[in-house]
């Protein structure tokens, strides 16, 4: 793999995909082999929000590949909550470890770290926006089960508006052949206008639903998310949705025998428990792949030599106006843009300008 950060999952071909899942089978079927891969090397985790699997399973994964881990579950025990801006945090951290996993409520934050550090950046998730190495366990887990990716057809359900892994999944499925989606969610949560942009320029075919039941006999994956109650505003506006969609052995009476059921996890209320002994229930596998697949990563990018950026233009007012954007709090970021579907968008978050 060529790449020196993981940001988004567009930086990876399907080729270098390949390359990372067939890695991850070699791990999978003989992890003994593997437990010298990062010998030596020093990851940091700065996590600035909540995490159970992305956090502990990057750890694991570095534990299990030989190499050692730092860092932070809660930004107030970090000099964040004294002020420091994140690109002093990463240029400093980047000094002292191999490779740096990172989890920010602000959108766009990986990518601002990657600008700085001397070390590869891992997107562990930026707000509603991205999470590539969730993406990585959702291939995963399809590729090894299922035995393909390709002609798909895959309902995404609940909340697309603020769906980081919903996101890059979509971004990753646009590199394989054949794939149809059923965008299941309530309008005020429907998937935002820069991922139909994407869809549409390439091609991509898809329809918008409200309603779980009447699509679920055409699907060959489910992938179940929660209603984020962290990306309100209010509560009134989350319990206006509040389990809207919720899964039970019932309603998959309706769908094929072999449809997978997906889910990035936490679950809240959106899959009922009677659903785990199904043996179309594959999130819990779908976690333990996500630690292999990670491991496969690391070896990669753990391992790349250190490289110092160069100078970085200083930045003024930010163009984006996305209140949530990693600009409005980093004011220094120099003003970056790209062209998503011939519009001109804000290349930290993807938001329209």
């Amino acid at each position: 793999m060529s790449f020196r950060h993981l940001i988004d999952f567009g930086d990876l071909s399907r080729q270098e995909w390949e390359e990372l899942y067939a890695r991850c089978a070699k791990i999978m079927d003989d992890p003994d082999a593997y437990m010298e891969g990062c010998r030596g090397r020093v990851q940091a985790n700065l996590f600035y929000e909540p995490s159970t699997r992305t956090n502990f399973s990057f750890q694991t994964a570095m534990l299990r590949l030989g190499g050692k881990v730092f860092g932070f579950a809660d930004p107030k025990s970090s000099s964040t909550a004294k002020g420091e801006s994140l690109k002093d945090t990463i240029k400093m951290v980047s000094a002292y470890a191999d490779v740096i996993v990172m989890r920010s409520p602000k959108e766009g934050a990986a990518k601002a770290a990657s600008i700085y550090s001397e070390t590869p950046v891992i997107n562990a998730g930026d707000g509603g926006h991205m999470h590539p190495t969730q993406t990585l366990a959702d291939l995963t887990t399809i590729q090894r089960y299922r035995g393909s990716i390709d002609d798909l057809n895959i309902g995404l359900c609940g909340d697309l508006k603020n769906g980081r892994t919903v996101h890059s999944l979509i971004k990753a499925l646009a590199k394989f052949d054949n794939i149809r989606f059923y965008l299941i969610a309530p309008r005020e949560l429907a998937v935002p206008e820069y991922m139909r942009a994407f869809m549409r320029e390439r091609g991509m075919k898809f329809v918008e639903v409200t309603g779980l039941e009447p699509v679920i006999p055409m699907l060959d994956v489910l992938y179940m998310t929660r209603i984020q109650q962290e990306r309100f505003s209010s509560p009134w506006e989350y319990e206006q949705v509040r389990g809207i969609y919720v899964l039970t052995r019932k309603k998959l009476e309706r769908a094929k025998p072999d449809m997978m059921v997906l889910h990035p996890l936490p679950r809240v209320d959106e899959i009922s428990v009677d659903v785990d002994d199904d043996p179309r229930a594959y999130y819990f596998e779908q976690a333990r792949c996500g630690m292999y697949i990670r491991m496969a990563l690391l070896m990669d990018l753990a391992n790349q030599p250190h490289r110092i950026p160069g100078p970085v233009e200083i930045g003024a007012t930010p163009r984006c106006s996305n209140p949530n954007c990693i600009t409005q709090s980093e004011k220094y970021l120099p003003p970056l843009t790209k062209l998503v579907g011939g519009v001109e968008c804000c290349a930290y978050c993807d938001k329209e300008l």
